[in-house]
């Protein structure tokens, strides 16, 4: 009979597919640092990235508080969220609606990462892992500074520039249609007689 797994087992767990996820960022952001049009978008895409780097090694001290080898399990939750963002810019969009995507597509990214790094914080200090719990509740803050900054971002102007460009279009759309029909609405047809 196999033998019963622990918490200490699912932290390791955790830990361990939060590690590749975490590889699989530093992989996907330089895609999105070169997708994105605005400037101060692409900034906030580049530090996060140097951040990402260094919460990977943040990590690698935890497996070593643990007395463990830093590896990774592929998270394929990570990998599901990386390959919708790629599909996502892959999409012909305007490049406000590109930005406010590229947004939306990352802040998944911070969601998925606030609900792994605040299930290892608990873990960790129930089980009395105290410096495990400070590097992971380090990173933990990041995450949700990070989430604040792209919402601040999305907020400040980047979601209503798209708006508007949407609303331009639907603008111009509607008067090349109110244009066809007036143009139309005479041709062929006799004027109607008086009585």
């Amino acid at each position: 009979m196999a033998e019963v797994g622990t918490l200490h087992d699912a932290f390791l767990d955790e830990l361990r597919d939060t590690y590749d996820a975490e590889k699989q960022l530093t992989k996907a952001l330089p895609k999105m640092v070169k997708a994105a049009h605005s400037p101060i978008l692409r900034e906030a895409f580049e530090s996060h990235l140097e951040e990402t780097r260094q919460q990977v090694e943040r990590l690698e001290q935890v497996f070593e508080s643990l007395d463990e080898k830093p590896r990774g399990k592929h998270c394929d939750g990570m990998a599901g969220i990386v390959e919708e963002g790629k599909s996502m810019m892959e999409e012909e969009f305007d490049e406000m609606t590109a930005d406010a995507c590229l947004i939306a597509a990352a802040q998944r990214v911070e969601h998925y990462e606030m609900a792994a790094y605040g299930t290892l914080v608990a873990w960790a200090k129930v089980m009395g892992h105290t410096e495990a719990a400070d590097l992971l509740q380090e990173t933990l803050d990041e995450e949700k500074a990070a989430d604040e900054k792209l919402s601040s971002l999305a907020e400040g102007g980047i979601n209503q520039d798209a708006a508007d460009a949407a609303n331009e279009g639907a603008e111009s759309a509607d008067e090349e249609e109110d244009e066809k029909i007036g143009a139309g609405a005479g041709a062929g047809k006799r004027p109607a007689r008086r009585r």
